[in-house]
């Protein structure tokens, strides 16, 4: 309440991307701060037995994470698990710094509970950010990668197989987004030629695997996601869904931010207007693959009946973005809280009991 009545208002007044600089900023400073740590800690962290599950070979103290594209650069996470996270997504990260796409390139819209953005990847680069990672982490850290805005798409499979390599050991599992709007071309790669070839470099990086090879090879492996589209028809999520099967990967991410919206301003849309969409394709991958494989939903999320809907769709895990913009820090406790009632409300005794429960109508 009162970030929404006090804070808010005053963050609004400010240029969207300017805001959002500031607030990473805090974040860090927080975060190289004890006292601040342990008191946003004490206000913010939710335990509870009932949020717990272990996925991908990964512990999960809850199931709300921070999305990618929040902090592109790794700059807050000493500070994420203190505000509550379940495991946080940094990135998207390019092999090289790239500076993005001319500003203006972040736009609020407060009457829809929207953001717009067309950033384009912006971030500091493999090198710099790896250096940044220091394991292990409080929290599973996932790292969301993406190709060169210059790197032709029949060469895209390099940069990503590039990034495996660069933070193999420092990443607690990999996302692979080709579906951000905001690199020309990028959202071709979902197509089923291109996207089976993609993989097939992907996954003959020796660390990127969902499981190991054969029954003898006991290496650690990092679960590799694909982070799909809300655009795509139901039957290019079951053309992507039948590659991510026949390449093993952990799981997928549902869903993207969608270009679905009347422009200007152009980008990807995410927040409130993308919230069904996201949970019609979370349904529908659920369905399709009979529940066997983890998805991370994520669109629209601000309140626990949210992200609940989600759960009950077929989602593991959920992820907070725009939420974060509109309802403040308090968001992930005030989710994790409201989880709990409503699995208590329900009759689960934990969060994995409710995955997909929706679907029995």
């Amino acid at each position: 309440m009162f970030y929404r009545t006090l804070i808010r208002p005053c963050l609004f007044q400010q240029d969207p991307e300017h805001a959002h600089e500031a607030a990473l900023r805090r974040a860090e400073q927080a975060g190289r701060s004890k006292i601040l740590r342990d008191t946003c800690e004490a206000l913010f962290r939710v335990e509870d037995a009932r949020l717990r599950q272990e996925l991908f070979g990964l512990e999960f103290s809850n199931p709300v994470g921070l999305a990618a594209g929040f902090d592109k650069n790794a700059v807050g996470i000493e500070f994420w698990p203190a505000m509550g996270f379940g495991f946080v997504e940094i990135g998207t990260i390019t092999p090289k710094p790239q500076p993005g796409n001319d500003k203006p390139r972040l736009f609020r819209q407060p009457e829809k509970l929207a953001v717009i953005n067309r950033m384009g990847f912006n971030n500091n680069g493999a090198e710099s950010i790896a250096r940044r990672l220091h394991p292990p982490y409080r929290i599973p850290l996932g790292v969301n990668i993406g190709k060169q805005k210059t790197t032709p798409l029949e060469k895209a499979g390099e940069d990503y197989a590039t990034l495996l390599k660069a933070f193999a050991g420092k990443a607690d599992f990999f996302v692979i987004n080709i579906s951000s709007p905001n690199t020309p071309g990028l959202r071709k790669l979902q197509e089923r030629d291109f996207l089976d070839g993609l993989l097939g470099v992907v996954c003959a990086v020796p660390s990127a695997s969902a499981a190991p090879r054969s029954a003898g090879d006991s290496r650690r492996y990092t679960p590799v996601l694909l982070k799909l589209a809300p655009d795509l028809t139901f039957d290019q999520i079951d053309d992507a869904i039948s590659l991510v099967q026949k390449h093993k990967l952990a799981g997928v991410v549902a869903t993207n931010t969608t270009i679905d919206h009347p422009v200007p301003p152009e980008g990807g849309l995410s927040g409130a207007p993308l919230r069904q969409r996201a949970t019609d394709c979370i349904r529908h991958i659920y369905r399709q693959t009979h529940g066997k494989l983890p998805i991370i939903g994520v669109g629209g999320i601000f309140t626990a009946a949210d992200a609940y809907e989600k759960i009950q769709a077929g989602a593991s895990l959920v992820e907070v973005w725009t939420g974060m913009i509109y309802e403040g820090p308090a968001i992930v406790r005030n989710i994790n809280r409201g989880l709990v009632h409503l699995l208590e409300r329900d009759g689960f005794n934990s969060v994995s009991q409710a995955i997909g429960t929706g679907n029995h109508h």
